[in-house]
C-alpha cells in the first residue's frame, strides 16, 4: 500500500471521472448550437477538453502505478495534476460558455499543471 493519504483507487477513480466529464464536454462542444458559446468559445472548450482528457489519462496511469508513489514529489505531482486540471479546464469552460474571464484561475491551474509535471519529472529522474 502507498504511503499517500490519497489511495491508488482514488487516483484511478478521479482520473476516470475527469475523462467521463471530458467526454461529456466533447459531446457538448460537437453538438451544441453556436449560440451556446461565447465568441470563439467552441474552439476554446474543445482545447480545454483535450487538456482535460490527457490529464485524466495521466491520473489513471498514476493510480495504476500508485504502489510506486512512495516519493513525496510523486504524490505532490499527482495531486497537483488533479487540482490544476480542474482549475484550468473549469475556468476555460466558464469563459467559453459565458464570454467572461474567471480572473487568474486558468493561469493558476495551468501553472499548477506545469509545476506538477516538473515534480513528476524530478521524482522520476531521481529514480522514484
Amino acid at each position: 500500500m502507498t504511503h499517500s493519504a490519497f489511495p491508488p483507487r482514488l487516483y484511478r477513480t478521479c482520473g476516470a471521472l475527469v475523462i467521463a466529464c471530458g467526454v461529456i464536454i466533447g459531446a457538448l462542444t460537437a453538438h451544441l448550437p453556436d449560440t451556446a458559446f461565447a465568441t470563439g468559445g467552441r474552439a476554446m472548450a474543445h482545447g480545454a477538453m483535450e487538456m482535460q482528457m490527457w490529464q485524466g489519462l495521466a491520473l489513471v496511469a498514476l493510480g495504476l502505478g500508485a504502489e510506486r508513489l512512495s516519493s513525496r514529489l510523486l504524490r505532490i505531482g499527482a495531486a497537483g495534476i488533479l487540482l490544476g486540471a480542474l482549475l484550468f479546464c473549469g475556468a476555460v469552460y466558464y469563459t467559453a460558455f459565458t464570454g467572461h474571464h474567471a480572473g487568474h484561475v486558468a493561469p493558476t491551474g495551468g501553472s499548477l499543471l506545469i509545476v506538477s509535471w516538473l515534480c513528476l519529472a524530478l521524482a522520476w529522474a531521481r529514480g522514484a
